[in-house]
């Protein structure tokens, strides 16, 4: 499990935004690639679906990612909006 910063400044929803940022810098969620789901976020950061769901929001409103109804939260491209 990756950790949050309970007792840090930043929201924990910021937190784990980042951290997902990382990782898609990084290639570990490579464009046209899923994710996890918001349940995924949950367990791994043992945080509540709606503070998952922020971060998702989050990573969606920086033009990192968009959610396909049904299929998931999947990684966009440098030529991807």
């Amino acid at each position: 499990m990756t950790s949050v910063d309970l007792l840090g400044p930043d929201p924990i929803y910021q937190q784990i935004a980042a951290v997902i940022t990382a990782r898609i810098k990084d290639g570990t969620y490579p464009p046209n690639r899923q994710i996890p789901s918001e349940a995924a976020i949950c367990d791994e950061f043992d945080v509540s679906r709606k503070t998952a769901r922020e971060a998702v929001r989050a990573l969606r409103e920086a033009g990192l990612v968009r959610t396909v109804r049904g299929k998931g939260t999947y990684v966009l491209g440098p030529d991807q909006d």
